[in-house]
């Protein structure tokens, strides 16, 4: 409903009494109700409202809604603005009491809150323009909806149902051109091979994308050398790989033995907390050494959340 204020309202009277559950009541001429109404028409069904007060400054005052206008007879909403039982039953009036367009308490919040509380009818009902200084409500749309943009729509806006099509929400990357070597045994972090993602729902999936070389070499010939490389999130290996090779007779001393590496891995987060995945490197055999990207060159680590 979309309050209706007139500075030209002229006070009037009721032509006769009614009780405390009327939802009509009669003016002493058609005159006198258009008077009242001060020029303003309010729209059918309920659609404007427009407030008066009855037996003014008075014990018995009561404040309705003016709905509808037929004739002398006025359409009523009962005890508003804490008068009676909002919109059920107020006080009962005798004829000749005095009728008078007033501000209310709800107005006065509208105008210092600039939103008016009873065009706002359900939760999550929002406001929107149609066109310039024009203001309406748009109803809140059911769960899971999203707000979208659509020139189509009265206001602009219109809620719509998230496809369930499995899609990329975001991708994060990180670029490095660092080799990492490493000469004895345990877990090292692979330099610049580290993603941070924060997912936006506890669903998503996120699949983890990389590919870099790796090497390993000797001091001596006719030596094994053997590393591990794996996928770690926070603290726990997703995934692991093992690389080896061998270094034959007349081989010769720090000879390189190159082997490529090749993620592709979807992890079940089930968080909205930022995570992190990154890659990592282990020798095995201590008489090679053990390094990614060896031949420093532009690698990376990508995360993607996908939308489930």
């Amino acid at each position: 409903m979309t309050r209706e204020y007139s500075s030209t309202s002229v006070e009037t009277t009721l032509n006769s009494g009614i009780n405390t559950t009327a939802t009509t009541m009669v003016l002493p001429s058609v005159g006198a109700a258009t008077a009242l109404l001060g020029g303003v028409s309010l729209a059918p069904a309920n659609a404007d409202i427009f407030t008066v007060a009855i037996d003014v400054d008075t014990v018995n005052e009561e404040i309705v809604y003016v709905t509808g206008v037929s004739g002398d007879t006025l359409t009523i909403s009962r005890g508003q603005a804490g008068t009676g039982s909002p919109g059920v039953s107020g006080i009962a009036h005798n004829a000749g009491a005095t009728i008078k367009h007033v501000l209310t308490s709800s107005d006065l919040i509208y105008f210092n809150t600039a939103i008016q509380p009873d065009t706002l009818t359900t939760k999550g009902d929002i406001y929107a323009a149609s066109a310039s200084a024009t203001v309406g409500r748009v109803a809140v749309g059911t769960n899971g909806q999203v707000l979208t943009a659509d020139s189509t729509q009265t206001r602009g806006l219109a809620w719509t149902t998230v496809s369930s099509t499995p899609r990329i929400a975001q991708v994060v990357t990180a670029t490095t051109t660092s080799t990492t070597n490493t000469a004895g045994a345990g877990w090292i972090d692979v330099s610049g091979l580290s993603v941070t993602i924060t997912p936006t729902l506890a669903t998503s999936k996120v699949l983890i994308v990389t590919s870099f070389g790796t090497a390993g070499s000797s001091g001596s010939s006719s030596v094994y050398f053997s590393g591990y490389v794996q996928l770690l999130k926070t603290s726990t290996a997703l995934q692991t790989f093992f690389v080896g090779g061998y270094y034959p007779s007349g081989g010769g001393v720090n000879t390189l033995a190159y082997s490529p590496v090749s993620i592709q891995y979807v992890d079940s987060p089930a968080t909205t907390s930022a995570t992190t995945y990154k890659m990592q490197i282990n020798n095995v055999i201590g008489a090679a050494t053990f390094a990614a990207n060896p031949s420093a060159t532009s690698v990376q680590i990508s995360a993607m959340e996908i939308l489930v």
